[in-house]
């Protein structure tokens, strides 16, 4: 459950964090004129023109003042005036121009630090860096750390980030790195033994502690199964620091090492529990050892498939449906690794293989749950796919908010809905303890700071799978992210995963990659990926033909004067959120160019080079008689151009775009399949997924996207299973503009993608001349601070609960003994007060000497008696006596 707490943020904090968008939101439809014509007015005097203060920022220009405040109303909403207009004008568009042009002279933001990129860095720089940011972040960022028992200083707490509005469990136990432990994402995978939310615990504990209680180490009480999250996941058993000789015998084989061997770990468990020690498992290695146990039952029917899937009888009993060898591999391969990503080519059958996976999992592991999250156009087709293949039931999540929030919480099988809605539902989603959870076109979470990754990365259960053709589609850094969600730990954490593989310039611009073949071997265990060439011989051939088209003089000079805009903000030494948003807009309207220059000026006359040419080859093409094109671009004003040239030729055709509704897009699929008149089916990249478009033997890309996984889903739409006949592509290029340099690009990470992925290759390093990482790099560092995030209640409760349990259950011996002496104390003043006998001294005496031997004193002084029963019976037996004897009369 997540519930929203607002913070009082002053003008500064506000302006500081500004974006345009949230600009053009509080000016009105008008605010993109009104800020460009308001940052064209000249501001001679600075420091007399422009104020800012705590709570009004005064721009006097033109005749006129514009402010900018915060309202008074509760949630305190940037709120704008100008003296001399009533309504948005250019003078409060002059105003918010400058709040987010100069940020750094306004003081509201600072130049990034010029620091070497960590792909420079030495094993100890590199350490030594990742220690010094996480210091910086728990001294800056605000938490709230609240402890299971206060009066404690090694005891666990909660903490709660203020920025995530996540808790997490802490488990205080010294101050060394490794001493103590965090259920965050980064503990777990950055291998340095701590966290920005361990440093943050220490430095707040530091004055609510003496330094005798500082200086007192932990005194661990009880026998405790825990995870170590060094270089090598490790599962080891942490004992007291003095044990009963029969107890330590028993545990002889499984103290100071990594637990291989869980059988006999659980063995061990057993038997302390049976002469009544308990043993607390920590839920992260309760996890591990269950994850571990599935892995031995599985494994001997994993590798029965994978050496012979072609014979083995699962091909046609696991489905409704005779599955392909190497499909019915693939559902064994992410059965065995339990968390996988298949990452086969387009048209190979992923969504088979998933439901395969549920299948057999059901079988193997009993589950009952899956959540299947996929692109809206693809919730349809997953639900005729699991009714075609399996008899399970399914529910497809639709409707109003509380419509769906009913939804996620019922008794089928497969549940399905859309990345989009799992941003909206997140609470219902995470109420219901799903067993799998499988990700379809996983390449929607390739970017780790987008809010879809960071939502879809937090989801819980211990089965996951990831279906992606594209798990990869510009950078490792997109695989880094898609591996997250199956396994934090495969590649490490991201400092050293970029180190180790990334080449960059003195200025951090990505060079290049390296260390591949060290890659694909950390890979191996978590992610397949099969081609089209390997696994399906029958496929009918595919030829590429680039088209290279002289740009008209019009379009040349369009393009020379936005690819300037694109060099003049390159060069700057730092730049900020406007010079982004300039830059993107300046190579949008390259590519534009590059199509027509009426996609720039939405008027006429329109001077494209490539219409003419595509009409040439379009009437080429449709003479041959049964040929049928699917023909793409980026943008609906291309299509509308295109249009009059097919109805010009009297060729027939349809059109999809993002407009047309989801019902209605296979009836043009239908329609473009059967009937002989119409040849050409026109489309944005609303229709490179999920359409499957055999009925087409030519693909013309009109113009290239950013990356090559687009590129390939295109084409895929054709060069499919099912195909039967050759199929042609054309690549329209514009020379001398922007598509040439993306041409190259795309090739490079079309050679990284193969190299990264395909088990065969021996690419050890790519060449790749990318400028967007470094530009990042050189963004100004906002100064405000931000506003809190949404506390996550549900995640808050259930680690307080986690917390609490761990405590309580460490607390019980001492508890124990207290009842136990009070017992004792009560009896006696029961007994007759008739004086000691000789003979009751001496057995006192002997009674006295054994128990000694049993007593241990900890570190704080506190006496702990360690006595080992002879079986439970034993124990059933010493309380039933003393309950007879308090509850006699006195």
């Amino acid at each position: 459950m997540t519930t929203k707490k607002s913070k009082d943020l002053t003008l500064k904090d506000r302006l500081s964090r500004l974006t345009f968008l949230q600009a053009c939101r509080v000016l009105g439809p008008e605010a993109p004129i009104l800020i460009r014509e308001g940052g064209k007015l000249e501001i001679e005097d600075f420091d007399g023109q422009v104020s800012l203060s705590a709570d009004e920022f005064r721009v006097s220009l033109a005749g006129a003042t514009a402010t900018i405040t915060l309202s008074d109303d509760r949630r305190r909403r940037i709120w704008w005036h100008c003296s001399k207009c009533e309504t948005a004008c250019v003078h409060v568009g002059a105003a918010f121009s400058l709040a987010l042009e100069e940020k750094t002279i306004l003081g509201l933001a600072r130049p990034p630090d010029e620091m070497i990129p960590v792909e420079s860095l030495g094993e100890q720089e590199l350490f030594q860096r990742a220690i010094e940011e996480r210091q910086e972040r728990a001294r800056t960022e605000k938490m709230t750390l609240r402890s299971i028992h206060p009066e404690e200083l090694w005891t666990d707490y909660t903490i709660t980030s203020a920025e995530s509005g996540k808790t997490y469990r802490l488990a205080l136990r010294g101050w060394e790195r490794g001493d103590s432990y965090c259920s965050c994402p980064d503990f777990r995978t950055n291998t340095l033994g701590t966290c920005k939310h361990i440093i943050h615990a220490r430095l707040k504990l530091q004055s609510r502690f003496s330094d005798r209680v500082h200086r007192r180490p932990y005194v661990r009480k009880v026998i405790s199964v825990v995870l170590r999250y060094d270089e090598d996941l490790e599962l080891r058993m942490l004992l007291p620091s003095k044990l009963d000789h029969r107890v330590a015998g028993l545990v002889a084989g499984l103290s100071d090492r990594h637990i291989e061997d869980i059988g006999l770990l659980l063995r061990t468990i057993e038997k302390l529990e049976s002469i009544g020690l308990e043993v607390m498992v920590y839920p992260d290695a309760e996890e591990y050892i269950q994850r571990r146990l599935f892995q031995g039952r599985i494994d001997k029917l994993v590798r029965e498939i994978r050496k012979n899937p072609k014979k083995h009888p699962l091909r046609e009993g696991l489905l409704e449906a005779e599955l392909l060898p190497y499909q019915l591999d693939g559902i064994a391969f992410a059965v065995g690794a339990g968390r996988a990503i298949l990452a086969d080519d387009m048209g190979l059958g992923k969504t088979i293989q998933g439901i395969g996976v549920a299948e057999l999992l059901h079988r193997q592991a009993a589950i009952r749950k899956v959540l299947v999250i996929c692109p809206a156009s693809l919730k349809s087709q997953w639900m005729g796919e699991i009714h075609r293949f399996s008899r399970r039931d399914c529910q497809i999540v639709l409707g109003s908010a509380q419509e769906r929030a009913r939804q996620y919480d019922n008794d089928r099988f497969f549940t399905i809905c859309n990345y989009e809605q799992v941003l909206r539902d997140i609470l219902p989603i995470e109420r219901v303890a799903w067993d799998l959870i499988v990700l379809d076109e996983g390449q929607r979470i390739k970017n780790w700071e987008a809010k879809t990754s960071r939502i879809v990365k937090g989801l819980r259960s211990p089965f996951a799978l990831v279906l992606s053709g594209t798990p990869m589609e510009n950078n490792l850094g997109e695989l880094f992210s898609v591996v997250e969600f199956i396994d934090d730990r495969p590649l490490g954490p991201a400092f050293r995963f970029f180190n180790r593989h990334r080449v960059v310039d003195e200025k951090g611009k990505v060079l290049g990659y390296k260390n591949l073949g060290e890659l694909r071997g950390n890979l191996e265990p978590v992610l397949l990926r099969r081609t089209r060439q390997s696994v399906m011989k029958e496929l009918p051939p595919r030829t590429t033909e680039i088209v290279r088209i002289a740009p008209t003089d019009e379009q040349r000079d369009l393009h020379l004067t936005h690819i300037q805009v694109v060099s003049s903000i390159a060069q700057k030494p730092y730049i900020s959120e406007m010079d982004l948003l300039r830059l993107r807009k300046a190579l949008l309207m390259c590519r534009m160019a590059a199509d027509s220059t009426f996609l720039v000026y939405k008027q006429e006359p329109s001077y494209s080079s490539k219409l003419e040419h595509l009409e040439v080859l379009l009437e080429r093409l449709c003479q041959e008689k049964d040929r049928k094109i699917i023909m793409f671009s980026e943008w609906t004003t291309m299509l509308d151009l295109i249009e009059p040239i097919l109805e010009r030729i009297g060729i027939g055709y349809t059109r999809l775009d993002g407009s047309v509704p989801q019902k209605k897009r296979q009836q043009l699929v239908s329609r473009f399949d059967v009937d002989p008149a119409c040849k050409v089916f026109i489309m944005t990249n609303a229709g490179s997924t999920g359409l499957n478009l055999q009925a087409a033997d030519t693909v013309i890309n009109v113009d290239l996207p950013w990356n090559p996984a687009i590129l390939e889903q295109r084409v895929g739409r054709a060069h499919r299973m099912g195909q039967k006949r050759p199929v042609q592509v054309f690549v329209l290029v514009t020379e001398n503009t922007i598509e040439e340099n993306l041409l190259s690009t795309l090739s490079a990470k079309h050679t990284l993608a193969l190299a990264a992925l395909d088990t065969d290759s021996e690419i050890e390093e790519v060449d790749l001349t990318s400028g967007m990482e470094e530009l990042k790099s050189r963004l100004e560092v906002l100064l405000g601070a931000k506003p809190e995030a949404p506390l996550d209640e549900s995640e808050k409760a259930r680690q307080e609960e986690r917390a609490r349990q761990v405590v309580e259950h460490e607390r019980l011996s001492s508890a124990g003994g207290q009842l136990v002496s009070a017992a004792f104390s009560f009896i006696g003043q029961m007994l007759p007060d008739d004086g000691e006998t000789e003979e009751s001294r001496e057995l006192s005496s002997l009674i006295r000497s054994r128990l000694d031997e049993c007593i241990e004193k900890d570190e704080e002084g506190r006496y702990h008696l360690n006595v080992t029963l002879p079986d439970p019976a034993a124990l059933d037996s010493l309380a039933s006596s003393l309950g007879r004897i308090l509850a006699r009369p006195r």
